[in-house]
């Protein structure tokens, strides 16, 4: 992208009452068409300085808008300017849920992309088998703090990015959690990154990128990516 994003900052009503949001418009003619896809990106642990602002959110939505598609980051209940206070994961998965809605509601024909990082990836695989997106993106997804043994496989195609040297969430284990799902998801271990892809982070967007790209390819029948 060579034109930052048309930003527009709100709140969004949630359970817990407004979520703090950033809503970023592709630059250029994808700005002023109607998008097939819009995404929406779920943050790390709030009780451990996670916000709209981390930079693998940034790139996951960057790597979104590259494509087309609006996105919306959001800060979970309690954090920065959303109302509430932290919920164990379980009113932070009614958060993601309230964002998604309201973005179908503004982009009615287009397909959800969803993605998280760490904590929020665990929040968006959660998500997922509700919302039912067209596309699923989880980086270093933190199955180490949060529960999965009973979240169903999404039925939709789904990344999974995971530093080699990540010292929060294992990649070994990661990769025997993901071995373990029916139908395995498509795994990227970048070797020597950490959990926070300091110095990687333009190889992580361009896996996403890739991915997005190639599930689009491979699925040309279906109206919308």
């Amino acid at each position: 992208m060579t034109r930052p994003p048309q930003a527009e900052r709100l709140s969004i009503p949630g359970p817990a009452g407004g979520l703090q949001a950033l809503i970023e418009l592709p630059a250029g003619a994808a700005a002023r068409s109607v998008p097939s896809a819009c995404g929406v990106v779920c943050h790390p642990h709030p009780l451990h300085g996670g916000t709209l602002e981390n930079k693998v959110v940034w790139t996951l939505a960057r790597a979104f808008q590259e494509l087309g598609a609006p996105t919306i980051r959001f800060n979970f209940r309690g954090v920065g300017a959303s109302a509430g206070s932290y919920a164990e994961g379980h009113g932070e998965l009614a958060d993601a849920l309230a964002v998604i809605g309201y973005a179908r509601e503004r982009w009615s024909r287009a397909s959800l992309w969803l993605a998280g990082f760490s904590f929020g990836g665990v929040i968006a695989l959660r998500a997922a088998a509700t919302a039912r997106p067209a596309r699923l993106v989880t980086v270093a997804p933190g199955i180490t703090r949060l529960e999965v043994g009973d979240v169903p496989r999404p039925d939709c195609p789904w990344l999974i990015v995971q530093g080699g040297a990540d010292d929060v969430v294992p990649a070994a284990t990661v990769s025997a959690w993901a071995r373990s799902l029916t139908p395995v998801p498509e795994l990227r271990v970048l070797e020597g990154a950490g959990h926070f892809f300091h110095g990687r982070i333009n190889e992580l967007r361009d896996c996403v990128v890739a991915f997005m790209r190639q599930a689009q390819a491979a699925a040309p029948h279906t109206p919308n990516p």
